[in-house]
């Protein structure tokens, strides 16, 4: 395997429907701190590019888009435009425990409801819909994850995939919320 060309993720970035609900969501709601907001004009219109630093360097980016070549029904959600359910594309952020509980009490305040809580038996996860709709996961490692790259790269083949009881068996167990 080659040398890995990043020490991590920089940011990455996403359209945004409404800047001010993203605004409000990211910063008032999850706690990512705006840090830094560019401008950029260009022939025809402008976009902003806003950045939320997530605690560790990396950022969480949205375009603000204003006639920049966007088409006029074009959609920020990530999923469900393609016909795949919501979370298949989705963004996972670390957290703890008590984060978990800092976020899930901040969003009831405001009427944002969980979509789901999930113990998947490796990690436990709170799911939201940010205003895009872009599934946001609150994730944190349980007893249970193991790093295996052995494993992992076997699994990659069908036939594997197939035979392998533990891909079958889930151990989740899912609470729907709202």
């Amino acid at each position: 395997m080659p040398s890995k060309p990043a020490v991590g993720l920089h940011h990455a970035a996403y359209a945004c429907a409404d800047l001010e609900a993203t605004h409000h969501f990211y910063e008032d709601l999850l706690g990512f701190p705006l840090v830094h907001t560019e401008v950029e004009h260009l022939q025809d219109g402008f976009f902003r590019h806003v950045f939320y630093d997530l605690g560790d360097g990396s950022c969480i980016a949205f375009f603000d888009l204003h006639g920049v070549g966007e088409k006029p029904d074009w959609s920020s959600s990530l999923s469900r435009p393609n016909g795949l359910p919501v979370w298949v594309n989705h963004v996972a952020f670390r957290a703890t425990e008590e984060k978990q509980n800092e976020v899930r009490t901040r969003m009831d305040a405001a009427g944002v409801k969980a979509l789901m809580d999930v113990d998947h038996g490796w990690c436990h996860s709170l799911y939201y819909l940010d205003p895009n709709g872009i599934m946001v996961e609150l994730c944190r490692d349980t007893p249970g994850f193991e790093r295996d790259p052995e494993r992992a790269r076997a699994l990659l083949s069908s036939t594997e995939r197939a035979a392998d009881p533990k891909v079958v068996t889930s151990r989740s167990t899912t609470t729907h919320l709202g």
